[in-house]
């Protein structure tokens, strides 16, 4: 392709957040300058691109990542981050969050700083903020999470952490039935923190207490956390059922049956799903050996696994994510540009 300082996409179809245009983008080559409809008019040293009828939709948002290609956001290192956004365009990822993992009060410190110093540059996905994932959640549902790691919650650490982290955190994941002295989820909602209900032992009630303490959201839906029974449906049961709860889905296949994908979609819909990857560094690289938070991880290329055989993240791409979740449901491109980008944007109030 010719080096221009204008690109013109058009016979495309652009979805934007409330409609589809039939048209055109016109871009400087790095910034979205003009959407309309029809054909575009172009100007001296722009350069067309037919886009045969394709869709162009936002870039994805992954709220839930702790690495890629080799890299991990818990090696707190500026290279790790660097790699990590360089590698997510590739799979239609345009922002991110760095997602940490409960380890020592040290390590966390220290990827934090990291994430705070941490500057874009151009091309790279963006980097929109922290997901602090633990330390704060139940033994019982450690899953892939250290377990001699996990405290109970306290809001001097937390303050701290997001000190450290120059007030980047956005997203928590905490078992709220740990919040025993009813203050911590408060302390949290207050701050503007979007608190997610994840590696959770919660019962339904106990889910519905914590909505109305400011819960908000799900961590990845079905994966640890209490299932559905026929005498409490757990905190999966509260997703299906609770309006005010957003839930992230990992859709490779692994973590989440394709039938019960199917049965999570017809049930939550796709105003209230965010598809993430959970992906680890093993992503993208080939079969062998590798980590997650200092813990080892080995990959065949399509699941990362712990020594004991627990899934340990995912390998997923977003664009891959995508591609799943239409195959297993009656999901179309609008719904899917719902679960990927819009419903992440509006949750991070973006």
């Amino acid at each position: 392709m010719q080096q221009t300082n204008a690109i013109v996409f058009y016979n495309v179809n652009i979805h934007c957040e409330t409609e589809v245009i039939d048209g055109y983008i016109r871009t400087n080559n790095k910034t979205i300058m003009e959407i309309g409809e029809g054909d575009p008019h172009l100007g001296a040293g722009e350069y067309a691109i037919d886009g045969n009828g394709h869709h162009i939709i936002p870039g994805f948002i992954d709220v839930h990542i702790h690495g890629t290609a080799g890299a991990d956001v818990m090696n707190g290192e500026e290279a790790a981050l660097r790699t990590i956004a360089a590698s997510l365009p590739a799979e239609g990822t345009t922002s991110f969050l760095a997602t940490t993992i409960t380890q020592s009060k040290e390590a966390i410190d220290q990827a934090l700083k990291t994430v705070a110093n941490y500057r874009i540059k151009y091309q790279e996905a963006e980097l929109l903020g922290i997901h602090l994932e633990g330390p704060f959640i139940n033994i019982e549902k450690a899953g892939a999470q250290p377990s001699e790691y996990v405290i109970p919650p306290s809001i001097e650490q937390f303050k701290h952490w997001q000190h450290v982290s120059n007030g980047r955190i956005k997203v928590i994941t905490l078992a709220p039935e740990m919040d025993i002295q009813e203050d911590f989820i408060s302390f949290l909602v207050h701050s503007g923190v979007i608190v997610s209900a994840g590696h959770t032992n919660a019962s339904m009630a106990e889910i519905r207490h914590s909505v109305k303490k400011g819960v908000s959201q799900l961590t990845h839906l079905c994966n640890a956390m209490t299932a559905i029974h026929h005498r409490d449906v757990g905190a999966v049961g509260a997703g299906l059922l609770l309006k005010e709860l957003m839930c992230e889905l990992i859709v490779d296949g692994l973590h989440v049956s394709p039938d019960m994908v199917n049965l999570i979609y017809q049930q939550v819909g796709p105003d209230r799903l965010i598809l993430i990857t959970d992906s680890v560094e093993a992503k993208g690289m080939p079969p062998g050996t590798y980590s997650l938070g200092g813990q080892i991880v080995t990959t065949d290329g399509k699941k990362a696994l712990l020594s004991n055989g627990t899934l340990a993240g995912s390998v997923l791409k977003m664009i891959d994510a995508a591609k799943n979740i239409q195959k297993m449901t009656t999901a179309t491109i609008g719904d899917i540009v719902k679960m990927t980008a819009i419903n992440p944007a509006k949750q991070l109030a973006l």
